[in-house]
């Protein structure tokens, strides 16, 4: 066989073999590669008859040096569903395996990692009552939630108590569907469950429940104690799903640290290379004192919480501050930097809003076809955002539950509740992530952020209290603690741009959080001079 042969000749050759070439591998076989190596690498790499359709992707797979435990047959029809927008989380399945294959077992991530929660359900046309569902699937979730707590066994229903003519105490659980002040400054709230609609007025006269009601926001689900009077309960009491004050404070038998990024923005600008190089020199051991290389030598996970590119028309006159200008560009730029990592290192990355995947929320995890360089990288973990993942777990030990989100709803709760506007706003992601956390619920308001309304389930709902909660989007980095829930919201690697001049964030670039497993006690590199 000569490499002179004609694509005709070429295609023959298979087809006695019982297979078929695409169209873009044929044009590299006639053009690349000899006819005697593709054939070899199907008789070292398959059994007669597995494969029926040679495709770029399969060929790169008879590439990889091992041979590979790969149902082919199955992955041909994942790649069709692929191809069709269906199933696509099988493939990408497929093809992590791929890429993971050539590298060598010293390089795989050590350290245990589960991901408990990553969203993949496929896009689909989405009808009125599919938002009904959901909403009725996020009641319930929480509703369950608030059932668990003592001053709330009795609860009854809406419309059991609107049939009530005495005075009594009553409970309820619904959504809140509108908030009011009455003309004497009371707070009238309309509030909703599958039953029925009830109003229920919080007295100026009680401080301490009229400043926490001043909190309430429209779509969250609340506990309600009071007194029912026609129609109306007078509330005493009010009760948010929050974490438990049983929530147990974790900490690791062994010495392993956790590493906290958001936002590199890389392609804009406004980036900053060379404090990311520091930071990338440190992670290598070859920055830094003693004290910090020690540190560097035991990091065992590495998390990046959205928005690894600047993207494309995210903002206005964003172009003009675009370095890179092409979006595969970016990725593939980001990529270069990353996989200066250890190998060793598992990196979680989950998307943010700059990224190139869909806006509304939860997104999918980074996009195959963009962010390609991103996926050959062997440590790479990608989830969705928001997502759930457990890292460090043993025999002996549980491990941790990470929450992951990116953070868009926030810019929703610091301009419309005052209690977090008026003691910091962008400054204090602690208090907005608190607030969240009280709620069970990372964007509780409809209007808060854009969203898919799954019938199923509400993937926003914080159903699982987590020992982590790490967020970005706000471009500062705060650490805090609740009911021993370590929040930490992730600095970046851009300078102040000028639509966050306009809007009003304070940005700290390139300070690092660090969290000691063992202790559970937090550092913050500063990688800016």
């Amino acid at each position: 066989m000569q490499d002179t042969l004609t694509k005709r000749e070429i295609v023959e050759h298979f087809l006695k073999e019982g297979v078929l070439l695409s169209a873009d591998v044929l044009e590299k076989i006639s053009n690349k590669l000899t006819l005697r190596e593709l054939t070899k690498l199907l008789s070292e790499k398959t059994s007669s008859q597995e494969i029926l359709t040679i495709t770029d992707d399969i060929q790169q797979l008879l590439q990889k040096k091992k041979r590979l435990n790969i149902n082919w047959q199955e992955f041909e029809k994942a790649r069709v569903q692929f191809e069709k927008n269906r199933n696509i989380e099988v493939y990408n399945k497929f093809m992590q395996y791929m890429d993971l294959a050539d590298e060598p077992e010293l390089d795989k991530p050590r350290g245990s990692i589960k991901v408990l929660f990553s969203y993949t359900e496929k896009s689909r046309k989405r009808e009125i009552k599919d938002f009904v569902a959901f909403f009725n699937a996020r009641y319930k979730a929480i509703e369950k939630m608030l059932l668990g707590r003592q001053e709330l066994q009795n609860t009854t229903s809406i419309s059991r108590i609107l049939q009530k003519k005495d005075r009594e105490t009553v409970s309820v659980i619904g959504i809140v569907k509108d908030k009011q002040y009455t003309k004497n400054n009371n707070i009238m709230l309309e509030v909703e469950d599958p039953t029925g609609t009830i109003r229920v007025v919080i007295s100026k006269n009680k401080p301490e429940l009229y400043n926490a009601a001043k909190e309430i926001i429209h779509d969250e689900v609340i506990g309600v104690i009071g007194t029912s009077g026609d129609r109306i309960i007078f509330s005493n009491k009010l009760v948010w799903p929050d974490i438990p004050y049983t929530k147990e404070l974790k900490k690791a038998p062994d010495k392993a640290y956790a590493v906290f990024l958001s936002d590199i923005h890389v392609g804009s600008t406004k980036f900053l290379p060379e404090e990311f190089n520091k930071f990338l020199k440190w992670l290598n051991g070859t920055a830094g004192n003693d004290a910090q290389r020690e540190i560097a030598q035991h990091v065992k996970y590495i998390f990046i919480v959205g928005d690894l590119v600047d993207g494309i028309g995210i903002y206005p006159t964003q172009e003009s501050e675009l370095e890179i200008k092409d979006i595969y560009e970016q990725y593939s730029r980001c990529a270069e930097l990353l996989q200066q990592i250890p190998k060793h290192i598992p990196i979680i990355i989950c998307p943010g809003n700059h990224d190139a995947v869909r806006i509304a929320e939860p997104q999918p995890p980074l996009d195959r076809e963009f962010a390609k360089p991103l996926w050959k990288l062997p440590n790479v973990v990608m989830v969705s955002n928001p997502s759930m993942v457990n890292i460090h777990s043993t025999e002996d030990f549980p491990g941790f539950n990470v929450l992951l989100y990116h953070g868009y709803s926030f810019d929703y709760y610091v301009a419309n509740v005052d209690t977090i506007r008026l003691r910091g706003g962008y400054d204090r992601a602690d208090l907005i992530m608190q607030f969240l956390l009280q709620r069970r619920h990372l964007a509780p308001t409809h209007t808060s952020t854009l969203y898919i309304p799954d019938p199923d389930k509400d993937p926003l709902v914080i159903e699982t209290a987590p020992d982590f909660f790490i967020t970005g989007h706000i471009h500062k980095s705060s650490v805090s603690n609740y009911r021993n829930v370590t929040l930490i919201s992730g600095s970046c690697w851009q300078s102040k741009t000028t639509f966050q001049e306009k809007v009003g964030h304070h940005p700290e670039p390139c300070r690092v959080p660090i969290v000691d497993l063992q202790t559970r006690n937090v550092k913050i590199l500063k990688f800016l001079d």
